[in-house]
């Protein structure tokens, strides 16, 4: 069975930085990154639907840019369940939400960086100005995510985080990680 691809690899005219694609998204966060349509779903609501789902995958056919972007958050959420995991005891929702923002905006390796953890499948920004704003959506998407999932965790009104979602958080997609924790 193939793990599930991005459905933004058929829309036309999405800019690429590298061969990574910048897509628009619903976001509270300042950044550089489009805005999208409130009424849509983008990348980070299909990023939280598709993420249990392709955790479970070891192999992972990349077929657009927009795949590129999914496989980046989807080991991002990843980093994340871990964090909140590791933590010595349960966190609330409030400081769950103080520590994937902080883990969001930490410094972070970008395709073409030495230490990137996938850069034999990314190719690198063109310019320093390119790998800038790569950065900068890159965090502003990471953000707006932690915000998301954190909404996703503690949805139930218990104070503590879904057992369903917490499951996935000794999972690695791709059997990767971002390093980021």
């Amino acid at each position: 069975m193939p793990a599930y691809h991005s459905s933004f690899n058929e829309y036309p005219d999405i800019r690429t930085v590298g061969n990574l694609a910048i897509l628009p998204v619903k976001t509270k966060f300042r950044g550089p990154a489009p805005v999208a349509d409130p009424n849509e779903a983008d990348i980070i609501d299909e990023t939280l639907d598709l993420f249990r789902a392709n955790s479970l995958f070891r192999n992972f056919e990349i077929k657009g840019p927009a795949d590129r972007l999914l496989i980046i958050l989807i080991l991002f959420v990843s980093d994340c369940l871990a964090k909140i995991g590791s933590a010595r005891t349960v966190p609330n929702q409030i400081e769950a939400s103080k520590s994937l923002n902080t883990l969001a905006v930490d410094n972070f390796p970008i395709p073409g960086d030495a230490n990137f953890a996938l850069n034999a499948h990314y190719a690198p920004p063109a310019s320093r100005a390119d790998a800038e704003y790569l950065r900068g959506y890159l965090t502003q998407v990471r953000q707006e995510l932690a915000a998301r999932l954190v909404e996703k965790l503690y949805a139930d009104g218990t104070g503590k985080p879904s057992k369903w979602w917490m499951s996935f958080q000794k999972r690695r997609f791709m059997n990767r990680s971002l390093g980021t924790q």
